[in-house]
C-alpha cells in the first residue's frame, strides 16, 4: 500500500524524518535510512531545515524513492515565489513523488545565512490551494497544464502546544479546505496540552500525527523551551534528562513513554530524531510501534 491508500484505509502512521547533509555526500544518509527508518510508512526530507543552506529536498526525496521508500517531500514558502513553487511541484510529480508536506518555512534570520532576503510570495494554505489547482490540470492563473494533471498526496503542519490555541485551529481547518489531507505536530512534550488539543479538534476528520522529538540532553530541552515556539518541555523531563546516567536509555525511556501515552489518542506518530537516527529502532521497540 502507497501511504495515500494507508490513510486512506485509516491506518495507524508511523512516519520519521531526515535532513539532507550540507554537501553533495548521500551515502550515509541512505544508509541511515535502511538501517533506522525502514520501518517507518514514510520519510520526511525537510527542506533547508532551520533556515541551513543544506542539499535539497527534491534531490534526497528523488533518491529514497529510487532506494524503494515512501519521501514526503517537504516544501517550504521561504525560499521561493509562485513560478518556483508551482514549478517544483510538478518536478516532484514527474519524478514520482506523491507525498507533499506543504510548511511555511523558518526565516532567514535564524540560519546561517541570515542575511539572506525570504521570499514567502505564498503562505502555507495558498501553496495547498495552488497545489490542488495544479492537481485539477491548471496552474495559479488558470493556464492549462500540459498532459496529465499530477496526482498528490498533500501535508500540512499544526501546533498543538501553541498559545493561544484558537489561531492553530482556524488556520487547521484552513488547511483542510485547501486540500491538506494528513498533518504532522510540532514536537509534543506536554500531555495535557496535547490532550486538550485533541479534544478541541473532534470535528476534523483529517489524520493527525503527533510529533515526538529525541531529546539529547537537558540543555537541549531548556533550548527548545527557550527558542521554539510552541514547545514545552516540562521540568520533570528536563530534570530525568539531568539526572540520567545513561542519557540514550534515558532518552529513549521518555520517547517511549510519551508514544504509549500518546498513541490512543491520534491517528499516528512522526518521529524526529535530530540527527539521533541510531536509537530509533530502540524507541520503537520500546513502544511497541
Amino acid at each position: 500500500m502507497t501511504f495515500k491508500e494507508k490513510i486512506q484505509a485509516g491506518k495507524f502512521l508511523l512516519t520519521s524524518e531526515v535532513g539532507p547533509a550540507k554537501g553533495i555526500h548521500v551515502d550515509e544518509l541512505l544508509k541511515e535510512v535502511e538501517l533506522y527508518h525502514s520501518k517507518s510508512d514514510a520519510i520526511n526530507v525537510t527542506d533547508l531545515q532551520s533556515s541551513v543552506m543544506r542539499l535539497g529536498s527534491l534531490t534526497v526525496s528523488f533518491l529514497l524513492k529510487q532506494k524503494g521508500f515512501e519521501p514526503v517531500y517537504q516544501l517550504t514558502c521561504r525560499d521561493r515565489n509562485r513560478l518556483a513553487l508551482q514549478s517544483d511541484l510538478l518536478s516532484a510529480a514527474a519524478l514520482g513523488i506523491e507525498n507533499i508536506s506543504i510548511l511555511t518555512g523558518d526565516h532567514p534570520a535564524l540560519g546561517d545565512h541570515p542575511e539572506a532576503k525570504p521570499v514567502f510570495d505564498l503562505d502555507s494554505v495558498q501553496l495547498l490551494q495552488a497545489a490542488k489547482k495544479l492537481e485539477s490540470g491548471q496552474d495559479m492563473k488558470g493556464n492549462k497544464l500540459e498532459g496529465a494533471a499530477p496526482k498528490f498526496c498533500l501535508g500540512a503542519v499544526v501546533n498543538p502546544g501553541a498559545d493561544p490555541l484558537e489561531p492553530q485551529i482556524i488556520k487547521m481547518e484552513k488547511k483542510i479546505s485547501a486540500g491538506a489531507e494528513f498533518f504532522q505536530t510540532q514536537a509534543v512534550f506536554d500531555l495535557k496540552a496535547f490532550e486538550n488539543f485533541i479534544s478541541r479538534i473532534k470535528h476534523i476528520k483529517v489524520p493527525v500525527m503527533a510529533g515526538i522529538v529525541l531529546l539529547k540532553s537537558a540543555s537541549m530541552a531548556r533550548y527548545m523551551n527557550k527558542h521554539v515556539a510552541g514547545v514545552f518541555v516540562p521540568d520533570d523531563l528536563i530534570k530525568e534528562m539531568e539526572e540520567a546516567k545513561d542519557r540514550t536509555a534515558a532518552s529513549v525511556e521518555i520517547a517511549s513513554r510519551l508514544i504509549k501515552k500518546i498513541k490512543p489518542m491520534c491517528q499516528g506518530i512522526h518521529i524526529m530524531p535530530i540527527g539521533w537516527n541510531k536509537i530509533m529502532p530502540l524507541v520503537l521497540e520500546a513502544s511497541g510501534l
